[in-house]
């Protein structure tokens, strides 16, 4: 059975628990455990205790706005959010497979609709499912409720990321939710980064700008679908398609985790190109600047922190400086490559040779650009390009 770490967190549930209270994992948190998949930097937790008593355990407990939880709490592993129901309600949910919990205190699952062959067959075949060029439909129902159709897009679009499954009726059932009001920009950002921390962001994004949600949440994100790519640079499409593909060349970490500094930049790597002018040969001239104000804007509405909108920018802005690494002086790269975010600015650039069907050859050359850099950095008897430095220059490098 799959245990849950929660760091600090995990101090404050057993303490909960301990004043006779339930805490419980639910729906895509209950459904992580069960199957194995690292848990995200969101979860959302189910309790019989009312807000009242969730302060006294919590000492910074926050209130995000009811359309997202009535409580929630920010720990160095992430967000938790709260929903305080007693013990004869059930929490609303748009699938069965939401049905799941994962009791904190006893370490059981507890799984009220029966789902647990629906669940045994996705934990069994997540790899297959999510190694396939198209999702394939599985989970047999959506549950009629109160929620709206953004809502409803959103959670499919994520179990679709997550567990390479969509319900093979959710077209027809969508019929008939009536569209709500659209996310505040917490819930934005939460299902933003739930999806892109998932094994197949593609996908589930595909999934929110065909059922219109992306136009209307993310108008920077869909206009890239306006935009077309030479064939012989791009054969994947154009920047839209393009920008799905990159997603599919990322490596996750040792734990399974995918990195989401490097899945941001991903996304809006290419973000400056629908606003981009033709200069001569260049038609998208200058994009990557443009492209590095338009994510800090994106980034800032929905609330990320400034140093990830740092990070990001940084990303974004030196994305195309790879590729010319060994054919650049180094006093136009060395300051760019001592950040501590170049290793993930190369990660990004194989991922976008990657997308582009280009192969890796010149990947492979300027990483070895990139490599004698650091080695020649470490080496105090040379210079960071790699020539041999006197007396005074050795003892002012040590």
């Amino acid at each position: 059975m799959n245990t849950v770490s929660t760091g600090d967190a995990g101090r404050i549930f057993s303490s909960i628990a301990a004043g006779g209270y339930t805490v419980k994992f639910r729906g895509f948190s209950a459904i992580d455990i069960y199957i194995g998949l690292p848990p995200m930097p969101f979860s959302w937790i189910e309790t019989n205790a009312d807000i009242a008593a969730l302060a006294r355990f919590v000492d910074e407990l926050r209130f995000p706005g009811v359309d997202i939880a009535d409580a929630a709490m920010d720990t160095p592993c992430g967000t938790y959010y709260f929903h305080c129901t007693d013990n004869a309600e059930m929490a609303h949910n748009d699938f069965s497979l939401f049905s799941l919990t994962y009791d904190f205190k006893t370490r059981f699952f507890q799984d009220p609709l029966g789902i647990y062959p629906l669940l045994k067959e996705l934990k069994q075949n997540k790899e297959k499912y999510l190694k396939q060029d198209n999702p394939l439909p599985n989970i047999p129902d959506i549950r009629a409720g109160n929620r709206g159709r953004y809502s409803v897009i959103m959670d499919a679009a994520l179990l679709l990321a997550r567990y390479g499954t969509i319900p093979a009726n959710l077209d027809s059932a969508l019929d008939g939710f009536a569209p709500d009001n659209l996310p505040e920009p917490e819930a934005q950002r939460a299902f933003l980064v739930c999806l892109l921390v998932s094994p197949r962001p593609d996908w589930g994004l595909e999934l929110v700008k065909k059922h219109g949600l992306l136009e209307k949440i993310w108008p920077e994100l869909a206009c890239l679908d306006e935009v077309d790519h030479a064939k012989e640079y791009h054969p994947e499409g154009n920047v839209w398609n393009h920008t799905l593909e990159t997603f599919r060349h990322r490596k996750a970490h040792g734990s399974g985790a995918f990195d989401l500094i490097l899945s941001l930049g991903l996304l809006l790597h290419d973000a400056g190109k629908p606003v981009a002018d033709t200069n001569r040969s260049r038609r998208f001239d200058g994009h990557a600047e443009l492209g590095a104000h338009a994510a800090a804007r994106f980034l800032g509405h929905l609330g990320f922190s400034d140093s990830m909108i740092s990070d990001v920018y940084y990303l974004v802005r030196n994305h195309m400086l790879p590729a010319a690494l060994k054919r650049l002086p180094l006093s136009k790269t060395a300051e760019i490559m001592a950040s501590p975010l170049f290793p993930t600015l190369m990660e990004l650039y194989r991922c976008d040779e990657s997308s582009s069907f280009k192969g890796l050859d010149g990947y492979y050359e300027n990483s070895a650009a990139y490599q004698a850099y650091l080695k020649n950095s470490r080496n105090p008897y040379r210079s960071p390009d790699g020539k041999k430095i006197g007396q005074r220059e050795i003892y002012s490098k040590m």
